[in-house]
């Protein structure tokens, strides 16, 4: 090998890292949580608490974790891939066994003065797991039965467990990230169809199940699904978020009331304004021009992370990106579907903008290895 081909194809080190790192990425990842902030800070009726201050805290914090995680090699992550997986879902098990309950559910772990979602990193983890997986494996045995086992188990046990929670929004999540890996990693479409025709078997199946000795899914759950197909049902009751929701976005015209003007927001008719329906108070205070801003700025990130991900030439690192791009796409995807009433409302938050901790550090982390992927790519 040439001098020359040595220096194209070795990845940089040193400060040349810093400059590796994808900097229009970074910035457009600080204006989403720029308006997350001022959004907090709305809410709050003018006030840095108790949303605001904290949120930018755990985003500092964040950054840290990602710029750290960016310089790391990009093939130690490989190699702590499974183990990453392994520990996940030993947290997982804790949480069945010894997590904290709150709101009706049992998904947090208190270590020191961290509350962790151990639900969240799965996601993360399942990603890395499933990269390193199929960059081991050769091409030809992608699509081979017995060498679709590992990773649907992979996928499957921590669904499980987060299932029983319970906490179905994130077990689906989970189970759509893993799949799209398996689906991008090259593995036939025959076996997606199938999964598709069995998915609606079982969706008939739990509608048929409601009322019997074996329904599969608690009655809030169905009560969910109902006041989604029709919210007048029970509009002081189960379908009073969307309702309050639809009103927010319908008042909020093009250019919106002003910060710290929504009626909805700010007299407490919108539930969890602070958390899963942000983005309703964003719509409702900054109206068309807000929301359609924040979208671009996701899509933004989206076509960065994509980008670099096409122009990799190692398996592991662009499947990684991939993944990790698909997993961040159904976070906003999904909350901004369930609080315009296009999608059931299953509690995942607007990334970098809802309140919150483990999304917050969890995604950042995540960005943190698209970042170490770009910045140790062969050049």
């Amino acid at each position: 090998m040439s001098q020359i081909d040595y220096a194209v194809r070795t990845p940089p080190t040193g400060w040349r890292k810093i400059l590796a790192i994808h900097w229009p990425m970074v910035l457009a990842i600080v204006a989403i949580f720029g308006i997350g902030f001022v959004m907090l800070y709305s809410v709050a009726d003018g006030s840095l608490t108790p949303w605001a201050l904290p949120q930018a805290r755990r985003f500092l914090v964040g950054l840290a974790v990602m710029f750290a995680v960016a310089l790391t090699p990009i093939e130690l992550w490989r190699r702590f891939a499974w183990w990453a997986w392994g520990g996940t879902l030993l947290l997982l098990v804790v949480v069945a066994v010894a997590g904290d309950v709150g709101m009706g559910a049992q998904r947090w772990l208190q270590i020191g003065p961290l509350r962790l979602q151990p639900s969240e990193l799965s996601k993360v983890t399942l990603v890395m797991a499933l990269a390193a997986y199929y960059a081991w494996l050769p091409p030809e045995k992608v699509s081979q039965p017995r060498w679709l086992i590992i990773p649907l188990l992979a996928i499957l046990l921590p669904a499980a467990l987060i299932v029983r929670q319970p906490d179905l929004g994130t077990a689906l999540l989970l189970v759509m990230v893993g799949l799209a890996v398996m689906w991008l990693a090259g593995v036939h479409w025959g076996y997606f169809l199938t999964g598709m025709l069995a998915a609606g078997g079982a969706v008939a199946a739990v509608f048929l199940s409601r009322g019997t000795s074996w329904q599969l899914l608690k009655d809030y759950q169905y009560r969910r699904i109902d006041v989604f197909l029709d919210p007048d049902l029970d509009p002081l009751g189960a379908g009073y978020h969307i309702t309050q929701s639809k009103i927010a976005f319908g008042s909020g015209g093009l250019s919106g009331r002003g910060l710290m003007q929504g009626t909805q927001a700010q007299l407490n008719f919108l539930p969890e304004k602070h958390t899963d329906f942000i983005f309703t108070t964003l719509a409702e205070e900054l109206g068309f021009i807000g929301s359609i801003s924040l979208l671009g700025l996701y899509m933004l990130v989206i076509l960065f992370a994509a980008w670099s991900a096409f122009s990799m030439r190692d398996r592991f690192p662009a499947l990684l990106t991939h993944g990790l791009t698909v997993n961040f796409f159904l976070y906003f995807a999904i909350n901004m579907a369930m609080v315009m009433g296009l999608a059931p409302v299953v509690g995942v938050p607007l990334p970098l903008v809802s309140y919150g901790g483990s999304a917050m550090l969890v995604l950042m982390f995540s960005f943190g290895l698209i970042q170490s992927a770009i910045v140790h790519r062969p050049r």
